[in-house]
């Protein structure tokens, strides 16, 4: 046969059977090792049946060269005779090639596939182990492992066995092999078998029978000594955890130290029997990381101090690997005796503190640490992988398991099968994941297959991807449509909270169909209060509300709920954000545009789920407004408005009203929703969505808030201004009047809890009498303060004017000229001071610019400040420090007036700009971040201070308004109570269990700001 050009028919028969290369493909036919058989059509069909026709012909042409030349007939003769020998091995050629180098150095091994009829070829764990017994020493136990690799592969490939069984049998192979690895062991050190039982306890895969064709043998070793009573109660093993070469805490028995000691040369020996890499290469990594304690603990522990550790110091997600912990080699009866005694713990995690936020915080660390550059091929840790199922089954069998006996598997298949006969999961989604799992298992099969390496990441390279598309059965366009099962696969798993937590939640309180399954209200209680739900009982009434009833309104809450549910779990407040997500839908319920908002507007369901959960402010804020709902789902609805469309709309509707309390009502509803508008925003950014991860520049969300809140209250008090004025004196006021924003107010740095901080100064208009101007200036405050505080739905607007002259004592409004005399002859430096952030912002434009000008030379002195002024602002700092701040307060968490908070920070920057803004312009402005930047521009900082001092001041800044977020009222400090401190610390960006990280990081950032402000303003 000659090797054919392109034109030829045989290469277009390779070509059509599959073959990429046929020319190298034809003279591999051309070998003298096949020439028996170089024309027999059987063998080409069955060559462009596999996965990989050239890799298929490759190893047959190696295996067949690598025969004897006896035996080389016997292969070939059975190989075109015997089909089910043909599939079997030409399938594994086409698809290993790890498996066609073993053939090729052991070439009679392909003589095990022939001994498979139809009545064997399910092997168990007895088959394997008489497999394995020839196995006398490491080496001939690998040579042993592969041959009966070789056969589950064959059968794999070829659809003898499904997913589920090669993974079974794989399982089982592994237990064969960790058995014989303990008896080469024990054979090698026999004075150490003597003086010890050694139990392994299989976990991960290998204890839930479905291990990798490539993958970690995760395990765990107990121990006693060989005269010792295996059950052993834990308080006779110590009481803490067990550091050190083995020895269990508190054992003064040497005995038992030394088994602890044979046992632990035992459990090496036997991890490098499979470890270690020889000519054979390796078998698999022998991983006993789960263990109490991990690597840094003892290899080895008697059961009393397996239980000792786990009763006091192991973590839920130890009790989750557990839950597949499986005795499987060495001493039977201590293997059982550690399996009984650790599953009652295992089955009693769910009632942990924090159970499910650490099972899921665990899962989101896996998915983060996953290299970005292969988070879109990762089949087993990437969203929509493997892991995603196996940890929400594990999930809910851990929940459910408590009370169903029926639950207790370690396979996740079996038990995702079990969950849905219990009514724990819809028998439709169940289906829908048992067929996604099973094709992301066969996928990483066959990627491990190919070259016997430990991987989980999807292949890039065409050739493989067409190779693993083929040996799945696709052979149409083997890369098209693998990509495409693959991604709705992976869909179907991204959804699985969904459908395997939340959606059996609805049938409970739901009328289904007959013979259909559902929760009973104890299981779904236990769900909900596992999920955070501190009252499950009310939570399942408002869930009843809400999805019971066949109209059109239940039915798309009923689609809906499944995923807010999961939202309203993963905040600090679940049973808040239900709550409000009800009254809401019963306010706007029957609004058509209400249901299609959140159902067809992906942002508008989570982001209203987010602002639900979040605290009090924001839904207290929505309730008075419900419709406010429809800012969630604009892509523009979050962003903050300018200062002149809302003084526009301000104006505009106190001049459509027909009253001075209707003019400002219509005023304070504007506010109300702008309030809601800012908070849902940057309790949004704070958060982050599914879509949209969180805002990391915090000093942009400060910004942000303090800019809105700021040109809110100043359109607000322009409408009150203006109200008043028109109820009395129509257009005109007798005398120009301005409102002068200070503090907070005049930095555009407004909280949400913060009060409005104004001076008040008029003029008298021409041929006006001062004594009658400032009567009337005096009356339209007394108006506005009134109109601002009616007790109406709205939240009121306090107006503060203690920082003018002389304080209380002294007259609510002054004209321009007795503010000049007053600054000219009795102000003092705190007074200077406080007007460093005073800005105009209501009322007569130029007479607010010409107040300005009048105080840009006290607030920015000349030549900066004296000594004696200097000293003067220290004094009252410090005094300020030791008289102001509450009693009992914590001085490191007082926001405020505590160490390195608010006012360190400021008064430092202010000092900063009474001293130096005289001959440096940038400084003078009101904004404290602002003055702080242009302060280390100058030079007058240097880069490393003034970024510690902004961290604090945001950081501060941050913790006020999450309080009033959460709390629905202003405060300067940490609240007491545990879920509204773990609300503050979402808010944050602290996860779920990390409150006392986050008062650390506090007391940190507050601490080094303190230093530097001990250098600046005290030293300076």
């Amino acid at each position: 046969m000659t090797v054919p050009g392109r034109r030829s028919s045989t290469f277009t028969m390779l070509l059509r059977s599959g073959f990429t290369d046929p020319s190298a493909a034809a003279r591999l036919l051309e070998s003298d090792a096949l020439a028996p058989v170089r024309t027999d059509p059987v063998l080409l069909d069955a060559l462009g049946a596999t996965a990989d026709p050239d890799l298929a012909l490759r190893g047959l042409v190696r295996l067949a060269e690598a025969q004897r030349a006896e035996d080389r007939p016997a292969l070939l003769d059975t190989l075109v005779s015997s089909k089910p020998l043909r599939d079997r091995l030409l399938g594994v050629l086409g698809a290993s090639e790890a498996l066609a180098d073993h053939l090729a150095r052991h070439p009679r091994d392909w003589q095990a596939l022939v001994t498979y009829e139809a009545a064997d070829l399910h092997p168990g764990l007895a088959e394997f182990e008489q497999c394995l017994a020839e196995g006398h020493d490491p080496v001939a136990l690998r040579v042993a492992y592969r041959r009966c690799l070789l056969s589950i592969a064959a059968r794999d490939v070829c659809g003898t066995i499904d997913v589920a069984q090669t993974a079974a049998e794989l399982a089982d192979l592994a237990t064969a092999t960790l058995r014989a690895a303990l008896r080469i062991a024990s054979a090698a050190a026999p004075q150490d078998a003597a003086r010890c039982r050694l139990a392994v306890i299989a976990m991960g895969k290998c204890g839930g029978n479905e291990l990798n064709y490539v993958s970690d043998v995760d395990v765990i070793f107990v121990a006693e000594a060989a005269n010792g009573a295996g059950g052993a109660d834990a308080a006779d093993g110590g009481n803490g955890r067990n550091r050190g070469n083995g020895a269990t805490n508190g054992s003064a028995n040497g005995d038992e130290h030394k088994a602890l000691q044979a046992a632990t040369r035992l459990a090496s020996h036997l991890m490098r029997i499979c470890s270690e890499t020889t000519v054979e290469g390796s078998i698999w990594p022998v991983d006993a990381n789960l263990r109490p304690e991990g690597r840094n603990g003892p290899l080895v522990r008697t059961l009393s101090s397996h239980l000792a550790y786990y009763q006091r110091w192991a973590k839920t997600w130890e009790f989750q690997a557990l839950l597949k912990a499986r005795a499987v080699a060495g001493d039977p009866e201590l293997g059982a005796a550690y399996v009984d005694a650790i599953n009652p713990l295992v089955w009693q995690a769910a009632e942990r503190e924090n159970f499910v936020a650490d099972v899921q915080q665990m899962r989101r660390r896996v998915v983060d640490n996953i290299p970005a550059s292969q988070v879109d091929r990762e089949l087993k840790l990437g969203p929509g992988g493997l892991r995603d199922v196996e940890f929400a089954v594990q999930l809910l069998q851990l929940v459910h398991g408590r009370s169903d006996a029926t639950l207790r598997s370690g396979t996740t298949l079996d038990a995702l099968h079990a969950l849905a006969a219990g009514g724990y999961v819809g028998r439709a989604d169940a289906a829908q994941l048992n067929d996604a799992y099973r094709f992301l298992r066969a996928m990483e099969h066959r990627i491990q297959l190919h070259r016997l390496r430990r991987t989980h990441l999807v292949p890039e390279d065409e050739a493989d991807l067409r190779r693993l598309g083929r040996s799945l059965g696709l052979r149409t366009e083997p890369v098209v449509e693998l990509n495409k099962a693959w991604r709705r696969h992976a869909s179907v798993v991204r959804r699985l909270h969904e459908k395997l937590f939340y959606r059996p939640l609805l049938d409970a309180v739901a009328q289904l169909a007959p013979g259909e399954t559902r929760l009973s209200p104890r299981a779904a209680g236990q769900r909900l209060e596992a999920l955070g739900y501190a009252d499950p009982a009310a939570a399942l009434r408002h869930l009843e509300a809400l999805a019971s009833g066949v109209t059109r309104k239940a039915a798309i809450q009923r689609t809906l709920l499944p995923v807010m549910l999961g939202w309203f779990a993963d905040s600090a407040d679940p049973d808040a954000g239900l709550l409000g997500f009800r009254k809401v839908s019963d306010a706007l319920g029957k609004t058509p545009w209400y249901l299609r908002l959140l159902r067809d507007e992906g942002a508008a369901a989570e982001n209203l789920a987010r602002v639900l959960s979040a605290g009090r402010l924001a839904p207290d804020l929505l309730m008075r407004a419900p419709e406010a709902v429809a800012l969630l789902g604009d892509p523009e609805g979050l962003q903050p408005r300018t200062h002149e469309a809302l003084l526009q709309e301000v104006l505009a509707a106190v001049g459509r009203a027909d009253s001075a309390e209707a003019a400002v009502t219509a005023a304070r509803g504007v506010r109300r929703r702008e309030l809601f508008r800012t908070a849902a925003a940057d309790i949004i950014a704070s958060y982050g969505t599914e879509d949209s991860p969180a805002e990391t520049d915090r000093g942009a969300l400060v910004d942000r808030v303090g800019r809105a809140v700021s040109d809110l209250t100043a359109a607000t008090v322009a409408g009150a201004l203006r109200a008043a004025v028109r109820d009395q004196w129509g257009d005109t006021l007798p005398t120009r009047f301005a409102v002068i924003g200070v503090g907070r107010f005049g930095g555009h740095e407004l909280g949400y809890g913060s009060d409005a901080d104004v001076l008040f100064v008029h003029e008298p208009r021409e041929g006006v009498d001062e004594q009658d101007a400032a009567k009337a200036a005096q009356t339209v405050i007394a108006e506005m303060r009134r109109l601002l505080q009616l007790p109406t739905a709205d939240p009121p607007l306090l107006i503060d004017a203690d920082l003018r002259p002389e304080g209380r004592s002294g007259p609510l409004v002054r004209t321009l000229a007795s503010y000049a005399a007053y600054y000219r002859r009795w102000s003092l430096t705190w007074e200077s001071q406080a007007l460093l952030r005073a800005a105009p912002v209501a009322g007569d434009p130029d007479l607010g610019r010409r107040f300005i000008d009048l105080i840009d030379p006290l607030r920015y002195p000349a030549e900066g400040l004296g000594d004696d002024a200097v000293r003067e602002i220290r004094r009252l700092k410090a005094r300020m420090e030791s008289e102001r701040l509450p009693r009992g307060a914590d001085p490191t968490l007082h926001t405020k007036l505590g160490r390195g908070g608010l006012s360190d920070v400021e008064w430092t920057v202010q000092l900063l700009q009474m001293r130096h803004a005289w001959a440096e312009p940038a400084l003078r402005t009101t904004r404290t971040r602002e003055a702080l930047a242009a302060a280390h521009a100058a030079g007058l900082i240097p880069a490393e201070e003034a970024q510690i001092l902004d961290e604090a001041w945001v950081l501060a800044t941050r913790v006020r308004n999450a309080v009033m977020l959460v709390r629905g009222r202003a405060g300067d400090t940490f609240p007491s109570e545990a879920r509204e401190l773990a609300a503050v610390g979402r808010y944050l960006g602290y996860a779920e269990g990390t409150v006392g990280e986050m008062l650390d990081d506090y007391r940190r950032t507050t601490r080094r700001a303190r230093a530097v402000v001990d250098d600046l303003f005290y030293g300076g």
